[in-house]
């Protein structure tokens, strides 16, 4: 077995020994590779955490479409007034409609039907 693994570590050597060659053979300011981050420099810094937030900040962005998608369209608060008066009722209606239910007086209601007429 032993004698298996030396024979299969020295013909994989011609296969590797030109990878090797060529990754010793780089230029730049530092013999033993392309620089500090790959040749970005210091730039590297400022472009690192923006290509982990922009991606970050798509896929949060698509979530809350998606969600907003889903959730239909917005109601509004649930303790929104109705309005006052549905359209079609008259200010006389609306004056029968409180003379009905006591609200006023009949002095009252005569005087303020006067004034509506």
């Amino acid at each position: 077995m032993r004698f298996f693994l030396s024979r299969a570590v020295v013909g994989a050597m011609p296969a590797l020994l030109p990878a090797a060659a060529a990754a010793q053979n780089v230029p730049g300011p530092y013999p033993y590779g392309p620089g500090m981050m790959w040749g970005w420099g210091w730039s590297g810094l400022i472009l690192g955490p923006l290509f982990m937030i922009v991606p970050l900040a798509i896929i949060i962005a698509v979530i809350v479409l998606l969600v907003r998608w889903l959730g239909g369209p917005w109601q509004g608060p649930a303790h929104h007034c109705p309005p006052a008066a549905p359209p079609g009722r008259s200010a006389l209606d609306i004056l029968n409609e409180r003379f009905a239910r006591g609200e006023i007086d009949q002095a009252e209601y005569e005087a303020k039907r006067r004034l509506i007429s």
